[in-house]
């Protein structure tokens, strides 16, 4: 999570609450406040995963998902971390994906298609059965 701080240059003191910063400018006497933005990012842009919804059969062709291998789980937890890059579609079923360290998690399910990048680590979580084909790519293959 990053907080970003804007503030106007001018002459006068400067007083810190939690969320904002007020200046008060001793030469006209008035108050100007600056609110803090805070941005956060997703799971999946934090942790560099990226993700196809609903990926089409055209799509699934041009990837050759028919010729991956496949994997098959019933209910289970996982630990789980990818030492190259990995490209999943998921035939069936859902995972719940929970990054190392991380008390939030992303959840993915059938019709996805899912590229985790190497040396992530996380708990995968699994309700009930769960079928994926998978492919190790390359660095730079997309």
């Amino acid at each position: 999570m990053a907080s970003v701080l804007f503030s106007p240059t001018f002459h006068g003191s400067t007083i810190r609450t939690s969320t904002e910063v007020k200046r008060r400018d001793h030469k006209l006497g008035r108050v100007c406040c600056v609110k803090a933005m805070r941005v956060e990012k997703s799971l999946e842009e934090l942790y560099q995963i990226r993700v196809e919804r609903k990926v089409s059969p055209k799509r699934l062709d041009e990837l050759g998902v028919s010729r991956w291998s496949v994997w098959k789980t019933g209910k289970c937890k996982l630990p789980w971390d990818w030492h190259v890059d990995q490209l999943v579609y998921i035939e069936e079923g859902e995972v719940r994906v929970v990054p190392e360290g991380s008390k939030k998690y992303m959840s993915f399910k059938a019709g996805d298609l899912v590229r985790y990048p190497k040396w992530f680590e996380a708990d995968l979580w699994f309700n009930d059965f769960y079928q994926e084909r998978y492919n190790f790519r390359a660095y730079g293959d997309d």
